[in-house]
């Protein structure tokens, strides 16, 4: 019995010992990806999160500490296009039964909500990469303590949306007045029925007029609506020159492809997330050309000397423009990653705190985060020359170009900014006659 016991103590032991040195890249860091997958959002946030992990893993993984980590993925499918409750069902999933230890994605802003909620109870950092209503991140400086563990990753928040969609309406009103010679631009405003756009309605309603351009109308078609002819034969007659989109989901193809072949004379601009797609030329049957819509990338412009590596990389391993959602690539290999081998831990309050101080050069630009009036964090994105401006981006005779910010002062005093690779924009020519 002595020598069964002492043969079982000793064969425990070598097992310990080869248990302790067996090398650390056998344990991961689990990321959960989030969002729409059978959606092109939902597949960018994907493929950005893949480039991003097999990026780190071929170089051996995550330095943290003493040991050495590879990043794991798991696919969540939000659905929330359709159910928010499958949006809920499936952060929970993450949390209870994948046990990831962050969290990357979602997109509308009515699942991300509760999406947010869940993360926070199980206080796991949830980075967004889609979803743009501020209050996601104003609750962060409401209840610090509870919501300090999301960060928006992407894009800026609506307000400063809508406010880079002033530019650029006042950049393309400038040109019609000019090259048309049209004393007062009218502007017909097109949004999605989402809570996302609300804020940007009403901020439009009240700024468009001091820009010196007249309100004409609002239409509110639905995110999934097919046949748009009722609101485009409703703002032909409104005598509109511009149309403001506000689109995040698929109406904005129908939107783009009838308004082209109805001829109606009025350019658009805005926010159209299908234009952002290299598909959207095909989806419409070449009738969305001339669509002006705010992006975050175009094949052969460069913020920095992060983007075309990143743009080229994409395209490659893809075959795609990647749209904003793929920057799921930003937040887990610049964000992320830099502040867990910084701190050489997992530990989500360190990382938070370190998060929440520090710039960091991302292929789209500078990405600070920043604090309310008050000092409070708000873990929302900086805007403006210097950080995060996004572009403004047209579709011209099959080519999805840069054509915004082109010599933009963004206010008196500032510097003038531009990037490598914008190109002039072009009006209808259906608009000239």
């Amino acid at each position: 019995m002595k020598r069964v016991t002492f043969g079982w103590s000793f064969f425990v032991t070598v097992c310990l010992v080869i248990f302790m040195s067996v090398p650390a890249w056998g344990r991961t860091i689990k990321i959960g990806v989030i969002g729409p997958m059978n959606f092109v959002q939902g597949k960018q946030h994907w493929n950005g999160a893949i480039m991003a992990a097999e990026e780190i893993n071929a170089k051996g993984g995550v330095q943290v500490g003493n040991e050495k980590m590879k990043i794991e993925l798991v696919k969540a499918d939000s659905n929330e296009f359709l159910n928010v409750t499958d949006a809920t069902n499936a952060m929970e999933r993450l949390m209870t039964q994948d046990k990831v230890d962050f969290v990357i994605g979602g997109f509308r802003t009515e699942a991300v909500l509760p999406m947010q909620d869940i993360a926070m109870d199980y206080k796991k950092i949830f980075i967004g990469c889609g979803a743009a209503h501020p209050e996601l991140c104003l609750r962060v400086a409401k209840d610090y303590n509870r919501y300090k563990y999301f960060f928006r990753g992407t894009p800026f928040h609506s307000g400063y949306l809508v406010r880079t969609s002033f530019a650029h309406i006042g950049f393309v009103g400038a040109i019609l007045k000019k090259e048309l010679n049209i004393p007062m631009v009218k502007v017909a405003i097109v949004a999605e029925k989402a809570v996302w756009a609300d804020p940007m309605i009403e901020a439009a309603q009240g700024v468009i007029p001091k820009m010196g351009m007249e309100v004409v109308g609002i239409w509110r078609p639905s995110a999934v609506a097919t046949d748009v002819t009722a609101e485009l034969s409703a703002i032909q007659q409104s005598g509109a020159n511009l149309i403001f989109t506000i689109f995040s989901s698929s109406v904005g193809i129908p939107f783009a492809r009838q308004a082209g072949e109805l001829k109606i004379p009025a350019v658009q601009v805005g926010i159209n997330v299908e234009a952002q797609k290299d598909g959207f030329w095909e989806a419409t049957k070449g009738m969305g050309n001339y669509v002006f819509t705010m992006n975050t990338y175009a094949r052969g412009v460069e913020y920095n000397n992060l983007t075309k590596p990143f743009m080229d990389t994409y395209i490659k391993r893809f075959g795609e423009t990647p749209a904003y959602t793929a920057d799921t690539y930003s937040a887990i290999i610049h964000t992320l990653v830099p502040s867990i081998e910084a701190l050489g831990s997992l530990d989500a309050d360190k990382i938070v705190a370190r998060m929440e101080n520090q710039e960091t050069i991302v292929p789209s630009g500078k990405i600070k985060y920043e604090k309310d009036a008050q000092g409070k964090h708000t873990h929302d994105l900086t805007w403006g020359p210097g950080y995060l401006t996004s572009l403004g981006v047209q579709w011209q005779d099959g080519n999805l170009v840069g054509v915004w910010p082109n010599k933009w002062v963004a206010a008196a005093g500032a510097p003038e900014i531009t990037y490598k690779g914008l190109v002039p924009y072009k009006i209808p020519p259906w608009m000239k006659k």
